[in-house]
């Protein structure tokens, strides 16, 4: 018998109903109203309730949208009942013709980064607007493609943004050795219909990206100038080698800017010279002031 577990998201209107096991392989559905839903009758019969707005099923789970005419705390029970009844009496989740995933042709190819330790792989679509590292596979929740990456054992960390993923390795391979099955992994993974990042993810970056909005009004007015030389400047450079720099701090009394470096730039052995004669004397020549620091809190 099926038993579902009722799982809390960032986003409030949205609550998560996860199966002890997978609904579907490598693929992702949302759904908006009950005519978008004819490949999924558990969808449907989900539609009938007043309150549903939106309908994800992915992976283990049914994620679901209301409207705002109810609170979550009084239906999700029955709403979990519902879907474990319907599935226990043998109830279809997604019609087995709709389940199979449409192959999408895709190129991948390796790119080197200035960090030997690093490689970007390019892929010929976008893959998400919002940066996300991995440092190890128990961070990778919102990436199931991350989490395979990090079954290679020579997988040591990973940078998805835009249209690449920038693979860091240990050093018991060299990238002669595994280049070509990663760029295969990938490759077969994406053109299957894999999940690069979930969509709970998407939307929790979203809320995220808004509250760094609220923050950046909060700053003052130097930290300002620093956050938007780097998007402006820093981070186009940076990304094409498979790297990413976020603005950590400024300290106005000993003018010391702290940023953090992802990706291919972590770790890097020429980021130490990037940083000072690069960043740190574009920020003292943009801003007039030649005591300015900078520094990285994971260099």
């Amino acid at each position: 018998m099926t038993k579902i577990i009722i799982k809390e998201t960032q986003n409030p209107t949205i609550l998560k109903f996860e199966f002890p096991d997978f609904i579907t392989q490598n693929e992702s559905f949302e759904f908006k109203n009950i005519d978008e839903a004819k490949s999924s009758p558990l969808a449907q019969q989900l539609f009938y309730l007043p309150f549903v707005k939106t309908v994800y099923i992915s992976g283990n789970f049914i994620a679901i949208e209301k409207f705002s005419i109810v609170e979550w705390e009084d239906v999700k029970d029955a709403v979990a009942e519902q879907i474990e009844n319907f599935v226990n009496d043998g109830g279809i989740i997604i019609a087995e013709q709709e389940n199979k995933a449409k192959k999408q042709p895709i190129t991948v190819y390796g790119e080197t980064t200035p960090n030997p330790s690093a490689l970007k792989f390019v892929v010929s679509r976008m893959l998400t607007k919002t940066a996300v590292e991995f440092k190890n596979i128990d961070q990778t929740a919102s990436s199931p493609l991350a989490k395979e990456l990090f079954k290679f054992a020579y997988v040591k960390e990973i940078f998805i943004d835009e249209n690449y993923i920038s693979v860091t390795k240990y050093e018991i391979n060299e990238w002669q050795e595994i280049t070509l099955e990663l760029r295969s992994f990938i490759k077969q993974y994406i053109e299957n219909g894999g999940i690069v990042l979930d969509e709970n993810f998407i939307q929790a970056a979203t809320v995220e990206e808004n509250n760094k909005t609220q923050d950046f009004d909060n700053l003052d007015v130097t930290s300002q100038q620093i956050i938007n030389i780097l998007e402006e400047y820093v981070k186009p450079a940076v990304a094409a080698d498979g790297g990413n720099i976020a603005f950590d701090s400024y300290n106005e009394s000993d003018k010391t800017v702290k940023v953090i470096l992802q990706g291919a730039c972590s770790g890097c052995p020429s980021s130490t010279f990037t940083l000072k004669s690069g960043i740190e004397n574009m920020l003292k020549s943009m801003l007039n002031d030649e005591n300015i620091k900078v520094e990285a809190i994971n260099a």
